[in-house]
């Protein structure tokens, strides 16, 4: 298999039934794994097996169906002409409406005392200016209904088509069997201004719909705005001004103040302070000096930097961001399938209505007043377009995981957003989540060896590890002693520490369990020494040199500024909470009982983590697991939401469902109540756009709501579904 994962442009698509249609229809072709078209954002992500089938004629294929596809692309200046075009179109349709709209007034009492030109009412008039409404305005209309229905399926422009035509070809029928007509002061019985109201209510709608869509990505429009284009390329001691796409690894590039990061490196000289609330939300200046990494879309505020590009443009840290908004705001969260399931059998129902409607009408409640049926079967036609329920979820998604990007939380996918929500407890990793994830040697105990000597000892056997725990020790070794002698015969202890040979002498550097498994006792004082240190939540290493006791260090992780409060709110939230960690169960205690946690797990390894997670599942409860997305990797994939959280913005994106990439707890709150909002915002939209067909059918179909009335009603009723989708981005965190 040749399996390929790409993103396409959909126009065209105007409800819910557009969306189900395209993805019905994709699906059949074969070698299509996976199909999701969103509506809101008038983007599609399709799978596909290149063996099989091509994006060629995937592309082709929605064509045919009467949508406009092409591989994705980021012009915003499609967009606007698009917008463009709705507003000139609904210009000339409105301008042409306006003299039928007069005309119309002549059916009322009430307006009898205004002025009415004869040529207004005529009947031949009438049928000459809808004629360009109906059918070059409208052509659009037509053109999509008879594509939909050439391929088995109905949409919304069904709807428009049936109900406008039946008004035009009887008001056509109508005008050209009444004597004179030509010459008639009387437009009788006529529903042209019915049709020519339907499609300018219909093109005022979709307007101010594609501008207020517009609004709904403006997040993901911030982040590709602070994406520079070009870069100073430093080459030869001269400056070069490029396309940051021609940067690759190891080139050298200049930043000056003021100017944004172009691409993702490392700091070789300069100093200053960086703002990176863009991927942080953090609003303090970082300070950056020479070895300090730097981020593309950052500003540097005040000082010139000389860094070393570490990243191609496209694996930045923004670009990454950008592709996992965007999955998120193309992909559907599983509320959204209700709305599909719903769609794909309304159209269809509401057509047999409308059918239902016109019999029950014109031989039982007025038999033989085709007049008074056919309004009502258009009032019916028009009202239950399915706009609102299509636009319901995908707008409240795109404004919920844009509003979350903009405080640094990044939804992997739309049913993450909504999964977060529901979750039941919460399970912490300890190192990195609720600590800061960088250990510090805070005491040393030297029994009976010259201070540097020992210094040099575990510094050498120590510099040979890539451990957090490690690094601590090898930093403050550091700073007694320049040089490290190489270690000899390295050799794990797994689940314990290290052993090696320096300068003729073996040293053992492991926890006091491993000394006592193999026979070694230490010395009473040191003993007291470990208890100390145990106690105060420490972790600690014993050194054996030759195996005779050396000394014993004492490793602390801190606890983050801001976990005690996040624990807090979470639990003020109503969620049970559990801290796992790897340490000895006094270090674990000793974190849970500064930051308020009751249930602890000491001593886990990666799987015990994981075997954790699962038994909460077992016993029935929705979990989110958090950790740092390294170590955590099993418990983070089998929990129900796995939340990774960074260091600043130093993450490993790709590890979590959810990743923070400040790695504040306070976020994992901040999440949840995004979570909660937008679950709210989606039902609420689902509540309004369910109710308005409910209630709304039944009223056109009893006659009290006309056929106009109920075009602008239906524009109504989706630009509404938008706005309250708009709310989210005031939401108060």
């Amino acid at each position: 298999m040749n399996i390929e994962k790409t993103k396409l442009e959909v126009k065209g698509m105007y409800c819910a039934a557009c969306v189900a249609r395209i993805e019905k229809v994709v699906s059949r072709i074969e070698g299509v794994e996976e199909i999701t078209v969103n509506l809101a954002t008038e983007t599609g992500s399709i799978t596909f097996d290149k063996n099989k089938t091509s994006l060629r004629d995937i592309i082709s294929k929605i064509n045919n169906l009467g949508f406009e596809a092409r591989k994705s692309a980021r012009i915003e200046g499609d967009k606007n002409q698009e917008i463009k075009k709705l507003k000139w179109n609904f210009i000339f349709s409105a301008m042409l409406t306006f003299p039928l709209a007069w005309a119309m007034l002549a059916h009322f009492k009430w307006t009898k005392f205004m002025y009415i030109p004869p040529i207004l009412t005529n009947p031949f008039f009438q049928f000459t200016i809808t004629i360009p409404i109906q059918f070059i305005i409208g052509y659009q209309f037509y053109d999509r209904a008879w594509k939909a229905i050439k391929n088995g399926s109905t949409n919304m422009d069904v709807l428009v088509v049936l109900s406008t035509s039946a008004a035009f070809f009887y008001s056509h029928y109508v005008t050209f069997t009444t004597p004179n007509f030509l010459y008639a002061t009387e437009s009788a019985m006529l529903f042209y201004e019915t049709s020519a109201f339907i499609i300018t209510f219909i093109l005022l709608g979709r307007f101010l719909e594609a501008k207020t869509k517009v609004r709904t990505a403006e997040a993901l429009k911030k982040l590709y705005e602070v994406q520079t284009k070009q870069a100073n390329l430093y080459i030869e001691g001269k400056e070069k001004l490029v396309n940051i796409k021609e940067l690759v690894p190891d080139d050298m590039v200049i930043i000056k103040p003021g100017e944004k990061v172009p691409i993702d490196g490392q700091v070789t000289e300069g100093h200053s302070m960086i703002d990176e609330s863009l991927l942080t939300g953090e609003s303090i200046p970082i300070e950056k000096n020479t070895g300090a990494a730097v981020y593309a879309g950052t500003i540097n505020q005040n000082g010139l930097l000389k860094v070393k590009v570490t990243k191609k443009e496209s694996e930045t840290v923004l670009s990454t961001i950008i592709s996992i908004v965007e999955e998120a705001q193309n992909s559907k969260a599983p509320i959204q399938h209700i709305a599909d399931k719903i769609t794909e059998v309304f159209v269809p129902i509401v057509i047999m209505i409308a059918a239902v409607t016109f019999v029950a009408w014109y031989f039982i409640f007025q038999p033989g007043h085709f007049n008074g049926a056919l309004g009502k079967v258009i009032a019916v036609l028009i009202i239950a377009c399915p706009c609102a329920l299509g636009l319901a979820t995908p707008t409240s998604i795109m404004v919920g995981s844009g509003r979350a990007a903009q405080y640094g939380i990044l939804f992997k996918e739309g049913r993450f957003l909504e999964l977060l929500g529901k979750n039941d407890y919460i399970v912490l990793d300890k190192t990195g989540t609720i600590t800061k994830g960088v250990p510090q040697v805070t005491d040393i105990f030297i029994e009976k060896m010259e201070s540097r000597k020992f210094m040099q000892y575990i510094g050498a056997v120590e510099h040979t590890l890539d451990h957090p725990v490690a690094r601590a020790i090898v930093n403050k070794a550091s700073s007694h002693v320049d040089i490290f002698q190489e270690a000899e015969h390295v050799k794990n202890i797994p689940g314990y520490g290290i052993k090696a040979v320096v300068h003729g002498h073996e040293v053992v550097i492991a926890s006091s369990a491993y000394f006592e498994q193999n026979g070694f006792s230490l010395p009473k004082r040191a003993l007291k020494q470990e208890e100390l240190l145990k106690n105060a939540g420490k972790t600690v290493m014993v050194v054996y040199v030759d195996g005779s006791f050396a000394g014993m260090i004492g490793v602390f992780d801190e606890i983050k500024s801001s976990s005690i409060q996040a624990v807090k709110r979470l639990k003020q939230l109503g969620y049970p909470i559990i801290l796992l960690t790897g340490d000895h169960k006094r270090a674990g205690l000793a974190v849970a009982r500064k930051v308020g946690i009751k249930k602890v797990y000491t001593g886990c390894t990666p799987n015990d983590k994981a075997k954790i997670v699962e038994k909460l599942k077992e016993n029935g409860h929705h979990v989110v697991m958090v950790g740092d997305g390294i170590n955590d990797a099993p418990a983070l994939a089998v929990s129900h939401v796995g939340v990774a959280l960074g260091t600043g913005s130093d993450v490993a994106i790709e590890s979590g469902d959810v990743t923070i990439i400040q790695g504040d707890l306070h976020r994992l709150v901040d999440a949840i109540q995004i979570s909660k909002k937008t679950m709210i915002n989606i039902k609420q939209n689902f509540v309004w756009a369910f109710l308005y067909n409910v209630t709304m059918i039944p009223f056109a179909m009893f006659g009290i709501l006309v056929p106009w009335l109920a075009g602008a009603a239906m524009a109504f009723s989706s630009i509404s579904v938008v706005l309250n989708s708009l709310r989210l981005k005031r939401v108060k965190i």
